[in-house]
């Protein structure tokens, strides 16, 4: 098999799910993205989940006695909602940290009522960030209750909130007060446009996506019928998320050397800015805004979606020499010398005409024939897949994508970081809401040692 082969791949259907199935073992058939498989079920979306009857080995909640993890023994005060809070504390989480997630009593966090899809728990949305967690129900209007909020604060070692910024100084919960009382602490602050001039904005990742530009350069170019559009999924969260992530980690690491916490501040906007890396840059470079080119890429062809026989195929040609493979396979060898084509800046000039030329050839095989070829020849190619396709192939490949964390409960995508020595073993389901409420609040209660 070419080094550049897939694996075997099924594309799977909702119907041939069978979620009350035994685990089913790993077919390793070695044909190329195949699509037809009644034998591997996609993930239920109904309301029971039998996470093992999904993928053949997905690893079951197992506790880790004897494994030390990378953030054992530190306590994170998670008063964030919705998801880039969220998904910074349950990487946290993920890596050792106890979370204590503050919930608003009687409703919770929004995302718990974000459905459909639900769960026996609550909705899927909120199952997606929250592993990993313990649940405490504190209204902040209630004096009682503040006042263990705010033990919690000088207790933990890490506080992370998304609140508006200056909210939480009237409860004694902003950075300068908690700082006081807890001077190790590291407070991570996410908003939607900064503490500045932005501080009164709303900060909702559609919104951001939107006035920040990504929408601009996302769908199908004006000239194609298109219109600005969104990411598949919040995308501005995730990579916010993953940034307060990093400032945290980074200002513990500071910690032990100047044995201060200090204040972590990250908003979607700079996020966002961040993460347009070439599309940025060449904005900068330029002065031109770059606009939408659909599945195209601004700086490389072929780096798109072309019509095969029988739908879409994703063919990546990063280097000539790829390009000129690709001709070959395509029975067009002429293609590569062709001074419109033959090299890639050539080719990004040319991009109707190189497409067009590309499509009339391609448009004799289905693509998963195309794959295969392309494949053995060293082109990067593959057919569009589902989500289900996602994972099944990522299974495939032995990354164990997904972790069971008990009956009747979604299975749960695995920490995407692999560690030599502190592997992440431990996963467990998202809390109900308060399921941890009395034995955190006797701990609040209690003196510390």
């Amino acid at each position: 098999m070419s080094r550049f082969a897939w694996p075997g791949v099924v594309r799977v259907s909702p119907q041939h799910c069978q979620p009350s199935s035994t685990s089913r073992g790993s077919s390793r058939s070695h044909h190329l993205l195949r699509f037809r498989n009644r034998n591997q079920p996609s993930i239920p979306s109904r309301y029971r989940y039998c996470a093992s009857s999904v993928l053949p080995n997905i690893t079951r909640l197992r506790e880790t006695r004897g494994v030390t993890l990378p953030l054992d023994g530190l306590i994170v005060a998670d008063f964030s909602r919705v998801l880039a809070g969220p998904y910074a504390t349950t990487m946290l989480a993920d890596l050792g940290a106890r979370v204590i997630k503050v919930e608003r009593p009687g409703s919770g966090d929004d995302t718990r009522s974000w459905g459909p899809p639900w769960t026996d728990n609550t909705a899927s949305y909120f199952e997606s960030a929250n592993r990993n967690k313990e649940s405490v129900g504190l209204d902040l209007g209630n004096a009682d209750d503040l006042v263990l909020a705010r033990e919690l604060a000088h207790r933990a070692d890490v506080f992370v909130e998304n609140f508006r910024p200056g909210a939480l100084g009237k409860f004694g919960l902003d950075y300068e007060s908690v700082q006081r009382a807890n001077p190790g602490i590291v407070y991570c602050s996410i908003s939607g446009f900064g503490s500045g001039g932005g501080a009164h904005l709303p900060g909702y990742d559609f919104l951001v996506q939107a006035v920040g530009g990504l929408m601009s350069i996302t769908g199908d170019p004006d000239a194609a019928g298109g219109t600005p559009m969104k990411s598949g999924v919040a995308l501005v969260d995730v990579l916010t998320g993953k940034d307060a992530t990093i400032g945290t980690l980074a200002a513990l690491h500071a910690r032990h050397t100047t044995g201060r916490g200090q204040h972590v501040e990250v908003n979607l906007l700079s996020s966002l800015l961040a993460s347009l890396v070439n599309q940025a840059s060449g904005y900068l470079a330029t002065g031109n805004a770059p606009g939408r080119l659909g599945n195209a890429h601004p700086s490389i062809a072929p780096y798109e979606l072309l019509p095969a026989g029988d739908g879409p195929l994703a063919i990546a040609c990063g280097n000539d020499g790829q390009f000129r493979k690709l001709a070959s396979v395509l029975g067009n060898e002429s293609l590569a010398d062709d001074p419109r084509f033959a090299t890639n800046a050539a080719r990004v000039q040319h991009r109707p005409a190189l497409a067009e030329a590309l499509g009339a050839l391609l448009a004799a095989e289905p693509a998963e024939r195309w794959v295969e070829q392309l494949l053995a020849a060293g082109v990067p190619a593959g057919s569009v897949g589902s989500i289900a396709d996602g994972f099944a192939l990522a299974e495939r490949l032995g990354l164990e994508p997904l972790i069971d964390v008990g009956e009747g409960r979604p299975a749960q995508v695995r920490h995407p970081i692999s560690y030599s020595d502190t592997p992440v073993t431990t996963y467990v389901a998202p809390p109900r809401l308060a399921e941890h409420d009395q034995r955190i609040r006797d701990w609040l209660q209690q003196e510390e040692s």
